[in-house]
């Protein structure tokens, strides 16, 4: 199955960049991601729990980066077993642009299942793929600038000079 999509994300390019080769970005992005370790150079490895319709399982499985073109273009590539539940795997090409606002974000994402998974059909196949990679994307963006309702805000959370909140990997790299 494939996807497309896009979004602004309010923060500059290098912000966005560095947030997507970041290890615990990333790990609090996936969703369900409970481990995951290693770095931009040499792959990073994942442990995610999902349930897809009624079977769940622990998938462990590789991520690597290839074609970067920094900070415009990223491949990112992953592949993930999970026991008798089969297997998935598959690729984003991901393109960064400055934008009024920040950088736009773009993803082609191409996915694949088989296994049990397989068997659950298409369309429950293809509308958890896109929840999960709009999850990720989401959290990716909530991670760069912050919660979009201000009073989400956690009180530790120090305003930047706009008096806005900032999210947690930017105030790391600011």
């Amino acid at each position: 199955m494939k996807m497309s999509d896009s979004r602004i994300i309010k923060a500059p390019q290098e912000v966005v960049w560095a947030a997507i080769l970041d290890p615990e970005v990333l790990k609090a992005c996936v969703p369900g991601c409970t481990e995951m370790s290693g770095s931009a150079e040499e792959g990073f490895e994942a442990t995610v729990v999902q349930k897809v319709g009624p079977v769940k399982a622990t998938f462990k499985g590789q991520v690597s980066l290839s074609n970067m073109d920094a900070p415009n273009a990223v491949t990112l590539s992953g592949e993930g077993k999970g026991g008798a539940a089969g297997f998935a795997k598959g690729a984003a090409d991901v393109k960064l642009a400055p934008a009024e606002g920040g950088t736009e974000l773009t993803y082609d994402v191409e996915a694949n299942v088989g296994g049990k998974l397989a068997q659950l059909g298409s369309r429950i196949i293809d509308g958890f793929a896109k929840k999960m990679a709009d999850q990720f994307f989401d959290n990716f963006q909530q991670a760069v600038e912050g919660p979009s309702d201000p009073d989400e805000a956690p009180e530790v959370d120090a305003p930047d000079q706009e008096g806005k909140k900032k999210g947690w990997f930017k105030r790391m790299v600011s």
